[in-house]
């Protein structure tokens, strides 16, 4: 009889490779993303993205955070040589980045990327600015970590489908952290493996919560620079061999499991990669036309078309309902009482009633209704009172940020507008000239009209820069005379 194979002369199976974590995969991607890859209408609003991010921060430059953010870093820090956006004064890059952050975001006028709820130009231009200065890289390589950083950032947010609002997280803070490590590992020439190290890094980093909502606190503006300090901070760390988690977005602590909990749906997971390099989400980033929270937009475009059509004066009405997606509620209309009556700016930006009555009595939504008298004049906190809110049943969220008013007249007329798609949205963008106007509109609110041809210049010809420490340089004030804060009664809070 013969005797059979021992288990020790069977032929060897060959191991079976695990399939490529979500990290690897936007590691590979990011790794392997040229900017020759990008095509050219993508490059193109790319550079008016970063130019409106760079207007806001100037603008910003003139209120109290900004001034409270930098000598909060001055005391943290030696001097360093990474510019912060409108100011004399250097600091280390990290330090400079997360100024910026604050600077791009803290007037809440910044882009946003309606299916991943994310404001990806509030922590990736501070970290591309910042990494590729140090670095010494080309325009056109700062701009396609930019452009990898946004398509990343996006897909991460529309995971979860909305759901990090419902549960008290910020996405910005969170996934900004993600995008910015593979953004800054780019340029510091990272490859997959060690950008793969680097979300897992990451994830121990990102952080975000609402609970600003409750009183007008600053912290949401603080977290997209947080967030580009953090992703600094990871790629660095994987560059030196430190070991990330390698689950960091499926795993059974990972990003979705741990602050989604029981909202976390697995099958969604996919959206983190889908069409990576094919279908260009940055396209369908929306520039904002107001400084407010970008729910808000759809009712105070209804509230200003309505306003100019039929010359209401606030004494001839009686009620007026919002109609919100189910998403936006817990952000913009609760808790009711402090959202008719905000306490400070940021409040003012997260409400609902104040924005639709300011909207209606002044035909506008500007800073300029975010200073001091705005908010506590009595006519529009009358009419706030009569703003009430509900869910709107036809809502297109996320792909949408829709709205709706219907107003009662002290007659008993009933007026209406909807705004299904909001001004801004990828179907009906802010075109490069309109961008261009609210940069240039920007600047002359930061008293640095003179300066806005040179940058919007230098900007969009980014892909032709040699070497991103000039374009940055360009950005700072020229002297420690001209300070960006103006007297104190100008500012917002």
């Amino acid at each position: 009889m013969a005797q059979s194979s021992s288990s020790s002369d069977a032929a060897p199976r060959p191991e079976a490779r695990p399939a490529p974590t979500i990290a690897e995969r936007l590691a590979r991607f990011m790794a392997g993303l040229r900017f020759a890859d990008i095509p050219p209408r993508v490059v193109e609003r790319a550079k008016y993205l970063m130019l409106d991010a760079i207007g806001i921060a100037f603008a910003s430059g003139r209120f109290d955070f900004a001034e409270h953010t930098v000598a909060a870093m001055r005391r943290l820090a030696a001097a360093g040589d990474a510019v912060v956006i409108g100011f004399a004064e250097r600091l280390p890059f990290r330090d400079a980045a997360v100024v910026n952050g604050v600077l791009v975001h803290g007037l809440d006028y910044d882009d946003t990327h309606l299916g991943g709820v994310v404001h990806p130009s509030a922590s990736l231009v501070p970290a591309v600015l910042a990494v590729a200065a140090r670095e010494r890289a080309s325009g056109a390589a700062a701009l396609a970590a930019y452009v990898g950083g946004v398509e990343v950032l996006a897909r991460l947010g529309a995971v979860a489908k909305g759901g990090f609002h419902q549960v008290g997280f910020h996405p910005t803070g969170l996934v900004g952290a993600f995008g910015t490590a593979l953004a800054a590992g780019m340029l510091m020439r990272l490859d997959a493996a060690q950008l793969a190290a680097a979300q897992g890094i990451a994830l121990s980093m990102a952080s975000g919560s609402l609970e600003f909502l409750e009183d007008g606190a600053w912290n949401k503006r603080l977290h997209p620079g947080w967030a580009a300090a953090s992703g600094i901070a990871a790629a660095a760390l994987a560059q030196s061999g430190f070991v990330g988690a390698r689950y960091a977005y499926e795993g059974r602590f990972g990003l979705y499991a741990s602050h989604l909990q029981e909202r976390f749906a697995p099958e969604n997971l996919g959206l983190a990669t889908a069409a990576l390099g094919d279908d260009w989400e940055l396209l369908k980033v929306a520039v904002k036309p107001f400084p407010a929270c970008h729910f808000t937009h759809a009712c105070a475009d209804a509230a200003i078309a309505i306003g100019r059509e039929k010359g209401l004066e606030p004494g001839g009405i009686r009620e007026i309902r919002a109609l919100v997606p189910a998403e936006v509620v817990k952000t913009v209309c609760e808790p009711v009482p402090s959202k008719r009556r905000p306490a400070n700016a940021y409040d003012a930006q997260f409400s609902i009633p104040y924005v639709v009555a300011t909207a209606l009595r002044r035909g506008r939504f500007t800073l300029a209704e975010l200073t001091p008298a705005a908010i506590a004049d009595a006519e529009t906190l009358a009419l706030a009172e009569r703003v009430r809110y509900e869910v709107d049943p036809r809502s297109g969220f996320p792909d949408y940020y829709s709205g709706e008013l219907v107003i009662t007249t002290a007659e008993g007329r009933i007026l209406r507008r909807r705004e299904h798609e909001n001004r801004g949205c990828a179907t009906r963008p802010l075109s490069a000239g309109d961008i261009r106007a609210k940069f240039e509109d920007n600047m002359r609110g930061a008293a640095v009209s003179a300066r806005a041809a040179e940058i919007a210049e230098r900007i969009l010809a980014l892909d032709a820069a040699p070497d991103m420490r000039r374009v940055a340089d360009a950005l700072a004030a020229p002297s420690a005379t001209q300070s960006p804060t103006p007297p104190s009664e100008e500012r917002v809070e």
